[in-house]
C-alpha cells in the first residue's frame, strides 16, 4: 500500500510538471503556415524594429543566390530554397510595371535546400538538389526558386518546377526525387513569356500534393511522402497558374482546393476525384485558396475580372455565380472587382483582408462581402508577399521591404511602418512571437528582445 501511494504521488508530480511546462512552439510547415491561413497562434511579434541598429532583431543570416520561396519551420529547424548562379548575380526588377518579357539566363545554376537553426540562424546543412542551366526563363520579378518547401517534421520536400521535386530527411539526406519534365509556366496568350514555376507543394497525412498548371498537360497529383510513389494524378483542363493548393478537412471530408481560371475546383484527397468546379475570373491566378468558418475564399485577377468568391466547403458539382442558376446555392457571395492579383488574402476575426499589388487594401465582411474600408498602404510601391496575422496584428510587406503593421478590425489603424532594408518578395513565417522574413539576401528573425535593467 505504501509503495502504491508513493507511486501515485510520483505520478501526480510528473503530471503536474507536464502541466506547468512550456508547450512546444507551433510549427509553420508550408506556405502561409498551417492550412495556408497565414495566422499564428501564441504571443504576438513586435510592432517596431530596426534592422540597422539591431532593435528587436534576433539574428540575420545571409543567403546565397536568388529565391522567393518562404521559410517553413518545424521545431527548431527552418528551411528555405534558393537558386545560385555559377557566375554573376541575378537581376531583379521590382515595382509596378507591365513588361512581360522574360529573362533568359543560359548559365549554370545550383538549386539548393538550406536548413537553419531557428533560434540562432546558424546554417545546419545545405544540399544541392540539382545543377544545370535553367530549362525555362523567368519573369524579371521572379526567381528560379519560387516554390516554398513543405515539411511534416520527418521530411522536407522542395519543388523546383522543371528541375524536379526532392525529398530530404530532417538531417539533409536525399530520400527520393521526381522529374516531371518541362513545366512551362507563362502567359497562355503569349507562350514565349515564360515566367517560372510558382506553385508550392503541400504535405498532409503522409501525402505530398503538387499542382502543376502549365502550358500543356496540367495536372494535380499526390505522392507517398515516404518513397515518392504516385498515389493518384488528375488531369486539369487549365492554363498556367502559380497558385499553391490548400488541403481542408471538415466533418470527415478531406479535399484539395485549387485556384484556377478555367477550373477553380475541389478534389477528394484520397482519390483525386473532382468534387466541385467553378469557371471564370482573372486569367493569371496566383493567390492560394483560404478557408475560414465554412467558406472557401478564392481570388485572382488580370484580364477582364478581379473577383473574390466565397464558396461553401460543402459545395458539389458545377458551381455558378448567377442568381437562380443551379449551383448558385454553393456560392455564399462574390465580388467582381475586389480581388487580388498576387497576394493571398487573410481571413481573420470575421473579416477578409485583400491587398492588391498596388498596395490598396480592401477589407470585407467575411460572411457577406460587404466592404468595411478601403485604404492605400503606400503609393508607388508594389506588394507581392502575402500578409500574415498574429495577436490581433497584421503584417503587410512591400517589395522594397517596408512592413506595414495594422491593428486587426473593421477600421483602418496603422500601428507602425518598419523597413527590412532589402527587397522582400516572400511571405514571412511566424512562430512563437517571432517573424522570419526572407529578403533578397538574408533570412531575418524579428522578435521582442529582453530589456537590460
Amino acid at each position: 500500500m505504501t509503495q502504491h501511494i508513493r507511486f501515485s504521488s510520483l505520478t501526480l508530480l510528473v503530471f503536474a510538471a507536464a502541466a506547468t511546462a512550456d508547450p512546444p512552439p507551433p510549427n509553420w510547415p508550408t506556405f502561409r503556415g498551417p492550412s495556408a491561413r497565414g495566422i499564428a497562434d501564441g504571443r504576438p511579434p513586435p510592432t517596431t524594429w530596426d534592422v540597422e541598429k539591431g532593435v528587436n532583431i534576433r539574428w540575420k543570416t545571409p543567403v546565397p543566390g536568388l529565391g522567393y520561396s518562404s521559410p517553413v519551420i518545424w521545431g527548431d529547424r527552418l528551411f528555405i530554397t534558393t537558386a545560385v548562379r555559377s557566375e554573376g548575380e541575378s537581376r531583379v526588377k521590382v515595382g509596378l510595371y507591365g513588361d512581360i518579357a522574360p529573362l533568359d539566363e543560359p548559365i549554370e545554376h545550383s538549386w539548393r535546400v538550406i536548413c537553419l537553426d531557428r533560434n540562432t540562424g546558424k546554417v545546419l546543412w545545405q544540399q544541392d538538389a540539382h545543377k544545370g542551366v535553367p530549362k525555362v526563363k523567368r519573369h524579371p520579378k521572379s526567381s528560379h526558386a519560387n516554390s516554398t518547401p513543405a515539411t511534416d517534421g520527418r521530411r522536407v520536400v522542395a519543388f523546383f518546377g522543371s528541375e524536379g521535386l526532392y525529398c530530404y530527411d530532417m538531417e539533409g539526406k536525399l530520400r527520393w526525387k521526381k522529374d516531371f519534365g518541362l513545366l512551362d509556366s507563362g502567359y497562355y496568350v503569349v507562350p514565349d513569356a515564360q515566367w517560372g514555376f510558382g506553385s508550392s507543394p503541400v504535405m498532409h497525412d503522409g501525402k505530398v500534393i503538387v499542382q502543376c498548371d502549365v502550358q500543356q498537360n496540367s495536372f494535380l497529383a499526390a505522392f507517398d511522402a515516404a518513397d515518392g510513389r504516385e498515389i493518384w494524378r488528375t488531369p486539369r483542363d487549365e492554363v498556367p497558374t502559380w497558385s499553391t493548393p490548400t488541403v481542408h478537412v471538415e466533418a470527415g471530408r478531406a479535399q484539395v482546393i485549387c485556384n484556377g481560371f478555367k477550373r477553380i475546383a475541389g478534389y477528394d484527397l484520397a482519390t483525386g476525384r473532382e468534387i466541385w468546379k467553378l469557371r471564370g475570373g482573372g486569367d493569371i491566378p496566383v493567390p492560394t485558396p483560404v478557408v475560414a468558418d465554412g467558406l472557401i475564399y478564392i481570388t485572382n485577377a488580370h484580364g477582364m475580372m478581379a473577383p473574390v468568391y466565397a464558396i461553401r466547403t460543402s459545395a458539389e458539382g458545377t458551381l455558378s455565380v448567377k442568381e437562380g442558376k443551379k449551383g448558385r446555392q454553393h456560392v455564399a457571395w462574390w465580388s467582381d472587382r475586389r480581388g487580388n492579383y498576387m497576394q493571398t488574402p487573410l481571413a481573420v476575426g470575421g473579416l477578409l483582408y485583400c491587398c492588391m499589388d498596388s498596395g490598396v487594401l480592401t477589407v470585407l465582411d467575411a460572411k457577406t462581402g460587404d466592404q468595411k474600408y478601403r485604404e492605400r498602404l503606400s503609393a508607388g510601391s508594389g506588394f507581392t508577399a502575402s500578409a500574415v496575422a498574429a495577436g490581433g496584428r497584421l503584417y503587410f510587406t512591400s517589395e522594397v521591404g517596408d512592413v506595414f503593421v495594422l491593428k486587426a478590425g473593421p477600421g483602418y489603424e496603422l500601428l507602425n511602418r518598419n523597413s527590412l532594408g532589402e527587397v522582400c518578395m516572400a511571405t514571412p513565417a511566424v512562430v512563437d512571437g517571432v517573424l522570419y522574413f526572407r529578403t533578397q539576401g538574408h533570412v531575418i528573425a524579428i522578435g521582442e528582445q529582453a530589456r537590460a535593467d
